[in-house]
């Protein structure tokens, strides 16, 4: 029980969340409209994680498509959908998680909202973005990472 009462509370909450940047570019309009229809989606997902105060986070979750039909270039759109959370009372290796996998998985939802709405609007077929796996992408991280700063195979005679 003494244990109990010693531990730290741990605290988490949504303080607001907004769009903080979005465009979106046709250069290749109207041309782009008469062309058939078959498109090549490259995806590019990002985060930022900006400290404001003690246990006062900016999370920053940077979604950039760009489609192609053929080599042409359809649409781009890039959408920075970013939240203002409160964490406290977590360890070093917890943060990790919440600040890279947890936070940016609420965000997901809102940007892919901007992101169809922005195509929508811009005369295109609905672009509806598949679920992502925050979990999986920060722990590939950490291993790359682990990759990098363990030293090569080191021979002794």
């Amino acid at each position: 029980m003494a244990e109990e009462n010693n531990a730290v509370e741990k605290q988490f909450s949504i303080q607001k969340i907004y769009t903080k940047d979005m465009s979106f570019e046709t250069p290749n309009s109207p041309s782009i409209f008469t062309a058939k229809w078959e498109p090549t989606v490259d995806f590019n997902l990002g985060t930022q994680v900006n400290a404001l105060e003690p246990n006062l986070f900016e999370i920053v979750l940077t979604v950039t498509i760009t489609v192609k039909c053929q080599d042409t270039i359809a649409y781009l759109v890039e959408a920075s959908q970013a939240g203002i959370f409160i964490l406290g009372g977590f360890t070093e290796e917890e943060m990790g998680p919440m600040l890279s996998s947890f936070c940016p998985n609420i965000l997901f939802p809102y940007a892919r909202e901007v992101v169809s709405d922005l195509v929508t609007k811009g005369g295109f077929p609905q672009l509806l973005l598949a679920p992502v796996n925050f979990d999986a992408l920060y722990a590939h991280h950490l291993q790359q990472q682990q990759q990098q700063q363990s030293p090569g195979n080191v021979t002794l005679n």
